[in-house]
């Protein structure tokens, strides 16, 4: 029941993810990445403050803090986590504003970020963890499925933003197996250090390498609002809590739905058609997610390991 539970939340979470791709493909346009990621990770820091904050908060913060919590594991795990979010984050917006305008960016850089729920098994098998055949077989569905939704055109040569992008997977394999790391400590907690990191890293960046402008903000207040709050201090949230319950190679998977849930939304609110190749694609990664989860409702599958052959 734990593990459906965590699916279900990492679900909700890539829905939220999915609808903030059109917020941050707008505000690639008009202002700057450092800025953007600036306000994004400000106002998340302040919502989850105000969780922190609020009475139940409180009482929830100290129950835990005083069992389980250590300030300096909360301290360390979200350092730990906003240092790899900042790196995962900025070079996913820098790779979005990098693209020319014929290049198919969103498309792209959906797919080339994806890319992290081949590295995360990966890294896991080079670590020496298992690694069950059901998450194999759905790792490779998933990305063919992402290959056929996101690629329609398929590549015609190597932009900067594909390398942009290809780095911002390395950076979210980074985070989601820091976030792996900080499953037992109080999730919300984590989450708010997370972005105070990040927004000071990413202030940093705005105020050297950018010219930030008030005016600028308010005009793309919808997509930071949303971004903020929903994507980033709703989103995150629920992706440190869900990931209590889920390996981090099934986590991805899940996570995965993010550019399925983009063209839907895309589909849905602003009447954009899914050609049969990208329905497809549609399908075989929800196929994939459902049978990543074969593993929890049958124990006895097999697993891969070092000790073991299996042909």
């Amino acid at each position: 029941m734990k593990k459906l539970k965590g699916s279900l939340l990492l679900l909700l979470t890539t829905l939220l993810w999915g609808l903030a791709f059109v917020a941050q493909s707008s505000a690639a346009e008009n202002i700057g990445s450092f800025t953007f990621n600036t306000a994004r990770c400000v106002l998340a820091a302040v919502f989850m403050l105000i969780v922190l904050t609020s009475k139940r908060g409180i009482d929830y913060a100290r129950k835990k803090n005083a069992k389980n919590d250590p300030p300096k594991k909360l301290i360390a795990g979200g350092i730990i986590c906003g240092i790899t979010l900042f790196f995962g984050m900025n070079l996913q917006q820098f790779g979005i504003a990098a693209y020319p305008p014929d290049a198919a960016s969103s498309g792209r850089a959906g797919f080339l970020t994806a890319t992290y729920v081949i590295m995360i098994p990966i890294v896991q098998r080079l670590r020496g963890k298992k690694l069950k055949l059901p998450v194999i077989f759905a790792v490779i569905g998933c990305i063919a499925g992402m290959y056929l939704l996101c690629m329609s055109g398929g590549f015609e040569g190597i932009y900067l933003g594909d390398i942009l992008e290809l780095g911002c997977a390395v950076g979210f394999t980074a985070y989601i197996l820091a976030v792996d790391r900080c499953t037992e400590l109080d999730g919300v907690t984590v989450s708010c250090i997370q972005f105070i990191i990040c927004g000071i890293l990413c202030a940093v960046g705005m105020i050297i390498f950018e010219k930030p402008d008030i005016h600028i903000l308010f005009d793309a207040w919808l997509p930071i609002i949303y971004a903020g709050i929903v994507s980033s201090g709703i989103g995150y949230t629920l992706q440190i809590i869900g990931q209590k319950d889920a390996e981090p190679a099934v986590a991805s998977i899940i996570m995965s739905l993010e550019s399925v849930f983009a063209a839907l939304a895309g589909w849905l609110l602003l009447g954009e058609m899914l050609s049969p190749r990208e329905i497809i694609g549609c399908t075989l990664v929800f196929a994939s997610v459902i049978s990543a989860q074969i593993p929890d409702f049958m124990p006895h599958v097999k697993s891969v390991d070092r000790n073991h052959n299996h042909r």
